[in-house]
């Protein structure tokens, strides 16, 4: 049976914050695949396969050097997720663009696992992130989920914001349908996807938000070559159809559960295992049955 390395960041916990991951791995290894965790670059372990699931925006050049050793790597060419790098939406100060805009971190989920893994390390950063976190929004690097401002006008967003490179300033451009607000998600590992379309009465769909999910069979082409552009082969991509264009709000590589219990999702999480096939040699791929 195929031997996987999951390698994380260091210091990080693969089970504290309930990532898809860990669950589809718990799958894999029911079937007899070997799965080990590395924390962070550490002496070669053979393997027939590496998971990079780092969860920072950027992955550390020492991360991505260990990876490097193994003949294949899950999401290998996906080192940086930050908004700069994935959005088509973003709008720079003085362009010519009418409508509302929201306001956003550059980093992933509002920079916090940046915070939690480097914000304690000395008593000068947590100073300065207590200052920063009582300031104004547009003076802050980072903030709590849900907090996007969305403003009528790119003329309407504050000077301090364009001066923040670790903000960004996106066009506002979500899905409607009557009344709700709409988020579709779609989920992939390899070959293997699952597709989902959820509404809100939130301007910003939050999972804590929804009050109606359902299924939606048809990934979008645009999306898929989105995908094949960013270098994903596994993760989860927050998008809307607005107009008729596919427009990407998210792209994340290491998706977690959030408040939601593993056996809500098992039947998508059972789903998503059997991709590991779609990287594995012919003699190593798992019999599912």
């Amino acid at each position: 049976m195929p031997h996987i390395v999951i390698l994380i960041a260091r210091d990080a916990s693969f089970e504290k914050w309930k990532y898809f991951l860990d669950e589809i791995a718990k799958v894999w290894a029911q079937q007899g695949v070997r799965v080990t965790v590395q924390r962070g670059p550490g002496p070669f372990i053979e393997a027939d396969l590496a998971v990079l699931h780092v969860d920072l925006t950027i992955v550390p050049a020492d991360h991505m050097a260990f990876l490097a050793r193994y003949p294949r790597v899950i999401n290998g060419a996906v080192s940086d997720i930050s908004k700069r790098r994935i959005s088509r939406q973003i709008v720079e100060r003085g362009e010519a663009y009418e409508g509302p805009v929201i306001e956003k971190t550059n980093w992933n989920s509002g920079s916090w696992r940046e915070r939690e893994r480097f914000g304690g390390r000395n008593r000068w950063r947590r100073l300065i992130d207590g200052i920063r976190g009582q300031l104004p929004w547009p003076y802050r690097a980072s903030i709590a989920t849900g907090e996007y401002p969305i403003l009528p006008s790119i003329q309407q967003v504050p000077w301090m914001v364009w001066k923040n490179r670790d903000l960004v300033v996106e066009r506002y451009l979500c899905e409607r349908q009557q009344e709700f607000f709409c988020l579709r998600t779609w989920m992939f590992l390899g070959d293997q996807e699952t597709n989902s379309l959820s509404f809100s009465h939130q301007p910003v769909v939050k999972l804590e938000s929804v009050v109606r999910r359902e299924v939606v069979p048809l990934v979008p082409p645009e999306l898929r070559e989105l995908r094949r552009q960013l270098g994903f082969d596994f993760g989860k991509f927050d998008y809307g159809i607005v107009d008729g264009r596919v427009v990407l709000y998210d792209a994340n590589r290491t998706p977690t559960l959030g408040p939601m219990k593993p056996e809500q999702f098992l039947p998508r999480i059972r789903l998503l295992a059997r991709g590991l096939n779609a990287f594995l040699p012919a003699e190593k791929a798992v019999c599912w049955g």
